[in-house]
């Protein structure tokens, strides 16, 4: 049996010839490979031999995991991660609905709170956009098919963005406003959803450039809560 660890604490030939004796001495191992550069050891053995046996085999400086334990610790820090760097992303989203509800608190109507919503989005989110508007497009059409199919619609994306902000929040022409936003947010939802499926790791461009946020099921979430409401009021 041939199985990979994952060692830390090793600087130096030294630690490497200290490591691969002390592993050796280990009863069941038959043969050590150490790689300080991989920080890793590759352990052929007769027999199963637990981690904690091996561990107490070498000196503290060292510790040494399964790299099976190392992949599943990067993982839950990439996740912590993104969610980390979503927070932008949350915090403006509050802050939209904050605003659409306080707008109308006294006098409520639901239709109107979520013209403004949509409203305030595309306003908001241009404005991001507009931070880089030579590095949106790129970043667009790594996920948005239009935009990758015709790179002058990535530019003119946060013109369109703005635009539509206006007729939600001037009540100008809704219904051209509702139908538009769910032909390109539509478009841009099938993109994402597609990265998501495919599980590629790539940047949002929701927020433009300023702001470095990773492709999640948020992006996702916040294209359907804009289809969602553009539905809604075509029909109502």
């Amino acid at each position: 049996m041939k199985h990979t660890y994952s060692i830390t604490g090793m600087t130096c030939g030294g630690c490497v010839s200290s490591v691969t004796e002390k592993l050796s001495n280990v009863r069941g191992v038959e043969h050590v490979e150490v790689d300080l550069a991989s920080a890793s050891a590759q352990i052929s053995m007769n027999q199963h031999i637990e981690l904690s046996d091996l561990r107490t085999a070498l000196p503290d400086k060292y510790s040494i995991s399964e790299q099976k334990d190392i992949v599943e610790s990067i993982d839950l820090q990439e996740e912590k991660s993104k969610w980390a760097q979503l927070q932008p992303l949350f915090l403006i989203f509050a802050y939209l609905f904050g605003a659409a509800i306080l707008l109308h608190v006294r006098d409520w109507n639901t239709n109107e709170a979520m013209l403004d919503f949509m409203g305030l989005f595309y306003v908001v989110f241009s404005f991001f956009k507009f931070l880089d508007l030579k590095g949106f497009p790129e970043s667009f059409a790594m996920y948005d098919p239009l935009a990758r199919a015709v790179p002058f619609y990535g530019w003119l994306y946060p013109f369109i963005e703005l635009g539509l902000g206006l007729l939600f929040l001037m009540r100008l022409e809704l219904q051209f406003a509702l139908i538009a936003t769910i032909v390109l947010l539509g478009v841009t939802t099938f993109g994402v959803t597609k990265t998501l499926l495919d599980k590629k790791s790539i940047r949002c461009a929701c927020l433009g450039t300023a702001l470095k946020l990773p492709m999640t099921e948020a992006t996702f979430i916040e294209n359907a809560i804009m289809l969602v409401m553009a539905f809604w009021m075509l029909l109502a």
